[in-house]
């Protein structure tokens, strides 16, 4: 698979996850929002699949790559979440988060090649990156959910809508967790040691615990509303860092095992 086609892939889906939310935007029957989304997700995996057998690798390596997973996973984490909760927003959110990191895709193509660095050869990269993508597309939700909660919506936060941020928040938390327990084997197989406290890794575990903080206030603070969405917000703060803010941290330069992706 040639990256020049990434253009025709993503143009493709993107119709499909537009129809798909436009259709739940306006009400209509599941398969009618189903049956696009679907086919969305199965064309866009098509090209990440295609690109997985020509690399001869996972494509995961560059930011570039990780924006291929996260722009997958963002419908698909969105069509799980209308299946859930039938919020009719949440697939118009996934498909323009998709869409901005599609264009960055475009306007800004990183060198892909079939060189792959031994410490990233371990079987368990690639579900520690797949299932990290996942959670990241679940708290991505949670934190436009807080967002709208904070500053568009007039009303106060209603329950239920508290119930959906925190629902979101555990699917993702439970996620980030297990990546995280995949990421320690994948560091004892390339560098012989599970936890060495790399400032990726010290990022890694601010943002588990804040979101463990988030989690700890809802069960306590049940009425303050206001608090956990803010909240909310500066947990996916440290959860950019922990993504690709690091990677610009003097802390990380010529330290870090994990700024292999700016070779």
């Amino acid at each position: 698979m040639n990256w020049d086609l990434f253009g025709w892939f993503a143009a493709v889906s993107l119709c499909l996850w537009g129809f798909g939310a436009f259709t739940a935007w306006k009400g209509k029957s599941m398969g009618w929002v189903l049956g696009p989304t679907l086919a969305g997700l199965l064309v866009f995996f098509t090209f990440i699949l295609g690109m997985w057998i020509s690399l001869e690798r996972p494509p995961m390596r560059t930011m570039g790559e990780t924006r291929l997973w996260y722009s997958f996973f963002l419908p698909l984490a969105g069509i799980i979440t209308y299946v859930r909760w039938r919020y009719k927003w949440i697939l118009s959110f996934s498909f323009v988060l998709s869409l901005v990191f599609i264009c960055v895709n475009l306007f800004k193509p990183e060198i892909h090649n079939k060189t792959l660095m031994p410490a990233l050869q371990s079987p368990w990269f690639a579900p520690h990156v797949i299932v990290y993508m996942f959670a990241y597309a679940m708290l991505g939700a949670a934190t436009v959910m807080a967002v709208y909660l904070l500053w568009i919506k007039k009303k106060p936060a209603a329950e239920r809508e508290m119930e959906l941020c925190d629902d979101l928040v555990y699917v993702g938390l439970s996620f980030m967790t297990l990546g995280m327990l995949f990421g320690a084997l994948w560091a004892k197989e390339a560098w012989g040691h599970y936890w060495s406290w790399d400032p990726k890794e010290t990022w890694a575990a601010a943002t588990w615990i804040g979101y463990l903080c988030y989690i700890h206030f809802r069960l306590h603070q049940r009425r303050s509303h206001r608090k956990a969405l803010a909240g909310l917000l500066v947990c996916f703060l440290l959860l950019q860092m922990c993504w690709y803010g690091i990677n610009y941290l003097p802390s990380a330069q010529g330290t870090s095992v994990h700024t292999y992706n700016l070779n």
